[in-house]
């Protein structure tokens, strides 16, 4: 049933590199799926970011455990900082096995990722796969978009479920308060020598026309944001 929401909400293209624990969500994997495979995890982190930030809609990963998640903290941390909506899975070992600290099991696998990610969790039912990712793939997508991190037990993907019970509907869109958008307009036009500091949401969010609009009107110097 999983795989029933990720193709309603279009999660249809994954990244990864996986490993042992992944191997129950790869078993059934749907023919109308696309895995894009990577030799490590930083290069699927980084292949799932371009991707994201092209189709403009969140784009799912699939990394091993808790070495496969360390491998790509790096570009996770490149994610976080530029708002890409990323909802990243991990294999965790057999609940039952999860007791005896096996060599595969992830240790506090919430507190891994932290604090490049909006959003960390490990259902405590496989009953809450489902819902899990719906939440994750709202979290990933409502401003500041970012990162969020599922990890899910081997023997979740097996227990047969009813189907899950919603659909969420997202905005990724908010706006700004009227009166403090004409103050902070009102203080630009009356200053002097302004300059515009242009980070990558402006284009993401589909304002370059207003972006040049306004620097002409201002006659204003135009830097990009820092890295």
């Amino acid at each position: 049933m999983t795989y029933d929401l990720l193709r309603t909400l279009k999660l249809t293209t994954g990244f990864g590199n996986p490993g042992s624990t992944e191997q129950t969500f790869l078993q059934d994997f749907p023919a109308d799926f696309t895995y894009v495979l990577s030799l490590q995890e930083a290069s699927v982190i980084a292949m799932a970011d371009a991707f994201a930030q092209v189709t403009g809609r969140p784009a799912l990963v699939n990394v091993h455990s808790s070495a496969g998640l360390g491998n790509a903290v790096g570009n996770l941390v490149a994610a976080y900082h530029g708002n890409t909506p990323l909802i990243i899975t991990s294999g965790q070992q057999h609940r039952e096995l999860v007791i005896g600290d096996p060599y595969l099991g992830n240790r506090e696998a919430t507190t891994l990722p932290k604090p490049w990610v909006k959003w960390s969790y490990e259902s405590a039912r496989a009953e809450d796969v489902p819902e899990a990712f719906m939440r994750a793939y709202a979290e990933a997508l409502q401003p500041p978009a970012g990162p969020v991190y599922l990890s899910i037990p081997m023997d979740d993907w097996k227990r047969p479920l009813s189907g899950f019970t919603r659909v969420r509907t997202v905005s990724d869109r908010v706006a700004p308060d009227t009166e403090r958008l004409r103050g902070c307009a009102d203080r630009i036009s009356a200053s002097r020598r302004p300059a515009l500091v242009f980070g990558p949401d402006v284009d993401r969010a589909g304002g370059w026309d207003g972006a040049v609009a306004l620097a002409e009107k201002l006659r204003a110097s135009v830097y990009g944001a820092p890295p």
